[in-house]
């Protein structure tokens, strides 16, 4: 059984700051926008337990590369593209609790608007309670409201870019390959956090296919 056991796949910052959403709706797969949509409406109309508990930890047993198989060339602004951004956060999150949470924390630290309200950590944020945030945002999506957790999502994606930001300037003057990469490591968290707030437009409207 144990050589059957398949180890989810990591992936380096340098992956996550190359990111590039699909943009283009000529290449967007049917499939993808059939199965995010089968897969929603199926647990939102019975959201048991157990099967969202599993799909949360699904990258954790399969790896994040079995969902950007799925979603991650879709639309930025469409059904599938809204669900490979929340399990990349989730999977980035995941993989270096201990930086997220002092990125994050730097980022409510100096915000001056309600997102920190609208994401929804505790003050002051952890590894565990970054963790827990991640976790809480994509289980919102199968069994809350799902325009509110998007809404959460890009609150806690535009606190990590102003944390990313700001640790860029600390930067500058020590390491400018440092500053350079969490610059923009930012500005791929401030792009998401605009696309996930169109697609809770969408949501809203209906119009989020």
């Amino acid at each position: 059984m144990a050589d059957d056991f398949h180890k989810p796949t990591l992936f380096a910052g340098s992956t996550f700051e190359a990111f590039q959403g699909g943009e283009d709706p000529a290449h967007i797969s049917r499939l993808a926008h059939d199965t995010a949509a089968a897969l929603l409406s199926r647990v939102r109309a019975d959201p048991d337990a157990g099967v969202i508990d599993r799909l949360i930890a699904y990258t954790d047993v399969n790896g994040i590369d079995a969902i950007a198989e799925l979603w991650s060339r879709s639309s930025a602004r469409s059904l599938p593209g809204a669900l490979w951004r929340i399990y990349l956060l989730r999977a980035l999150t995941r993989q270096d609790p201990e930086q997220s949470s002092f990125i994050y924390q730097r980022g409510a630290d100096l915000s001056r608007t309600i997102d920190p309200v609208v994401a929804g950590a505790p003050n002051p944020t952890g590894p565990e309670e970054i963790t827990a945030l991640a976790d809480q945002i994509l289980r919102g999506l199968f069994e809350g409201d799902f325009a509110v957790a998007l809404d959460r999502a890009a609150a806690f994606c535009r606190l990590m870019s102003s944390g990313c930001a700001s640790l860029a300037d600390d930067a500058e003057t020590t390491s400018e390959e440092r500053a350079t990469a969490l610059t923009t490591r930012a500005l791929r968290f401030h792009s998401i956090a605009a696309e996930l707030t169109a697609c809770a437009r969408l949501w809203r409207s209906g119009s989020l296919d």
